[in-house]
């Protein structure tokens, strides 16, 4: 299912011309026409984005987002606001607010699509860390934390050395931080040389000033940051000419956390470090929780994957999220078939390589934010959350050519053996569970469990080596 924005003006021809743009791009599109009136529609679809006229008729878009998003702490829904106006002052205070973004016009599509995309994409990780956050504490090995946001490291890179002393210069009055000034070729010579693992020697933010003259040389290095162990955490924000809108889409495209201008003014600057560093803050405890919290209580020690104590409460949280927000997602069981002769046959050596292999084949064919977890001797389950029946069957069934189409190495001298799957499939967060979810998530997980579980016994009767979807979810 494609994301859903929330459109927010007052004005109804550029709601329509918004909607167009963004229809046309497949996102599923709803209008608003004051705070008010944007509040009611979003109470019975919580939007994955918001894009607002700076001013409406009962408040601004600073008001919506708070509004919205009151006693939330992640993932919180991001508002593009727009305003025509080229108040500066007035575009600082909404940043201040709380609004992401703000914009001067709509007829960049090229641009606005990608502001969408960088917007969304940042929101989804958001919430798929809140959702493994929520399933830490379900399983009590979560604590409290205190905010403390660090001293920041933050490299500053301009096309020679000199626009980037001054632009430090110019900044260090405003903001407590650490400084250093670089250049594109050199700005990851200091990462590189430090251990990979270790915190020291790697920026936290990375403030990139773009031009025509060095549009590539920054783009490159974007890539570079994004792909090193060291800086593939750190934030970005570029700085990009206003009469450049293809160099600041392709920007947003390769990853960049946050754009403007390429002059701006010292107090965005001091407004952009201060989100960037409470997102990575959120952001970096949440990876540690789940790296070091859990890993030992909740995975399987043969594969590696998570184990069942882990996936029951993870498919309850995302089961009463579903519910809430309207978003399918996918819940497969995958079944290795006549596993117990592998075994026999050859040993439990080999059985265990077997499960090993699958594991891999199984997760290098899944995103990032799906849940794959062993709950069973040679019994896996996969969780895709935002995806709905077609795109999961066609999910699964490549997920048995992974594993039946490629033999299987054996531990000794043998030769490969062929190994198949069975995969029962349901779909969760539909409008008939969504009140269970909401008053019982375990219950919720349970049933859809239950269903799958049907599923795959009607693909091992219908022959195996295939996929069969649930009654209920079809």
């Amino acid at each position: 299912m494609h994301a859903k924005i929330l459109i927010v003006d007052a004005i109804a021809t550029n709601r329509i011309v918004l909607k167009v743009k963004l229809a046309a791009a497949q996102y599923h599109v709803f209008q608003g026409t004051s705070v008010a009136d944007a509040a009611r529609q979003a109470a019975v679809a919580p939007p994955d984005l918001i894009i607002c006229a700076a001013a409406l008729p009962d408040g601004t878009a600073a008001d919506l987002a708070g509004l919205l998003n009151a006693g939330t702490q992640q993932g919180k829904v991001p508002v593009l606001a727009i305003d025509s106006s080229s108040n500066a002052a007035a575009r600082l205070d909404l940043l201040e607010a709380g609004v992401e973004d703000v914009i001067t016009d709509i007829y960049h599509d090229t641009l606005l699509l990608a502001r969408v995309r960088n917007m969304l994409r940042a929101h989804n990780a958001a919430t798929e860390w809140e959702i493994r956050d929520d399933t830490t504490r379900a399983l009590g090995f979560a604590e409290d934390h205190i905010l403390f946001l660090k001293v920041p490291e933050i490299t500053l890179v301009g096309k020679d050395q000199v626009q980037s002393t001054r632009a430090a210069a110019a900044l260090r009055p405003h903001i407590k931080a650490r400084l250093t000034a670089g250049v594109p070729q050199t700005a990851l010579t200091r990462r590189k040389s430090a251990d990979a693992g270790a915190a020291a020697g790697s920026s936290d933010i990375f403030i990139l000033y773009a031009d025509q003259t060095n549009a590539e040389q920054m783009l490159s290095l974007v890539s570079s940051i994004r792909s090193h162990p060291v800086t593939r955490h750190s934030a970005i924000l570029f700085l990009s000419p206003d009469d450049a809108p293809m160099l600041a889409a392709r920007a947003l495209d390769l990853g960049v956390n946050a754009l403007t201008h390429s002059n701006p003014d010292p107090r965005e600057l001091k407004i952009r470090v201060q989100v960037l560093m409470q997102r990575q803050h959120v952001a970096d405890r949440l990876r540690a929780t789940v790296r070091t919290g859990l890993e030992a209580a909740v995975s399987d020690p043969l594969t590696g994957l998570h184990n069942r104590r882990y996936a029951m409460p993870h498919l309850a949280r995302l089961a009463e999220r579903a519910g809430n927000a309207g978003r399918p997602f996918a819940l497969m069981l995958a079944d290795l078939d006549h596993f117990k002769r592998v075994n026999d046959v050859y040993g439990h050596a080999t059985g265990d390589t077997v499960l090993v292999e699958t594991a891999r084949r199984l997760r290098e064919n899944l995103r990032a934010v799906d849940l794959l977890a062993r709950v069973g001797g040679e019994e896996f389950l996969i969780v895709m959350p935002g995806v709905g029946l077609g795109d999961a069957r066609r999910a699964a069934r490549r997920l048995c050519r992974q594993i039946g189409n490629t033999p299987f190495d054996t531990a000794g001298p043998m030769p490969a053996i062929k190994v198949t799957v069975s995969i029962g499939l349901a779909i969760g967060g539909l409008p008939s569970d969504a009140a269970l979810a909401e008053q019982d998530p375990e219950e919720a997980a349970r049933v859809l469990m239950e269903r799958a579980d049907k599923a795959l016994y009607a693909a091992k009767v219908k022959g195996r080596n295939c996929v069969t979807l649930s009654r209920p979810a079809a």
